[in-house]
């Protein structure tokens, strides 16, 4: 069987997004780790998969390369907007996508049948320790000061269904993301779960700049939940406003926390980087 696919990118987070409506897919964990041996799908952060939904226009299934199912990620829900409008898969440019994080909103700028920026409404952010989980006995995880190897950091846990945890720092760029990120993803005293670290630093009320370190991968490049994150936890703690230009690795993403509706939103670009396919028989058969 002749699997098609595009490879599309989002602020630094390529993944290899495949329509799972018009083709019939099984062993989806093998399916991934394949994909993501191959030269196309080196560096990729996995597969996503456009299924369809009965309650929202379309399905987001994630899988990493390691062929484990994940919740959701900002960045690769703004590429599934662009991918089902690309590809004909809809004509609307309001849509309604379903993640195991929920129902997640889109809005799409479009130009000559092509979606150039992509605004994604992700949700309220999740601050309960019963919902992330965290093993505490606080209410609220903000704040919470844990100490890693030779320093201390003051944490705060927040979800979008999928657990972040996010640290300010005076200066991220010189920041030993891989050594401190992999010690806090498996800090398993506090949290039963691993969870994906934020290193941020507040550059003035309406810019943070940001570094990610994802759960069993490593630093990211992008990631728009991570962004999300930073921006929430500086409005909990003072430091920032509402609306906020966070800058990763990949680029910058304006990031809005809506004081009427509680939601955040995130606006950028996607794009896709080229399409192919590739025998696939022994994998899904």
């Amino acid at each position: 069987m002749k699997l098609k696919f595009a490879k599309m990118q989002a602020y630094g987070n390529d993944y290899v997004y495949i329509d799972a409506i018009h083709q019939k897919l099984n062993n989806l964990p093998s399916l991934a780790r394949f994909l993501s041996d191959r030269h196309f799908a080196i560096g990729s952060d996995g597969i996503v998969l456009i299924c369809p939904s009965k309650q929202a226009h379309f399905r987001m299934r994630m899988f990493n390369p390691d062929g484990s199912e994940g919740e959701m990620c900002g960045n690769a829900l703004r590429s599934v907007g662009k991918y089902v409008y690309d590809h004909g898969l809809t004509k609307e440019k309001k849509l309604t996508i379903e993640t195991l994080g929920g129902i997640q909103k889109l809005e799409l700028t479009t130009k000559d049948g092509q979606a150039i920026n992509i605004r994604a409404n992700i949700g309220e952010p999740r601050l309960s320790t019963k919902v992330i989980p965290v093993n505490t006995h606080l209410d609220e995880f903000i704040e919470q000061p844990v100490t890693v190897l030779d320093r201390e950091f003051k944490i705060t846990a927040l979800s979008w269904g999928n657990p972040h945890i996010v640290t300010f720092l005076d200066n991220v760029s010189d920041f030993d993301v891989h050594k401190y990120g992999r010690e806090l993803e498996y800090k398993t005293e506090l949290f039963p779960n691993r969870t994906n670290v934020t290193f941020a630093q507040v550059v003035s009320r309406d810019y943070i700049k940001m570094r990610e370190w994802e759960r069993g991968t490593g630093e990211t490049i992008g990631c728009g939940t991570g962004c999300c994150t930073a921006m929430v936890a500086g409005v909990i703690t003072g430091r920032c406003d509402r609306k906020v230009t966070v800058e990763q690795i990949g680029g910058p993403l304006l990031v809005e926390w809506d004081e009427k509706t509680n939601h955040v939103f995130m606006t950028g670009p996607s794009h896709t980087i080229f399409e192919s396919e590739i025998d696939v028989s022994h994998i899904i058969s």
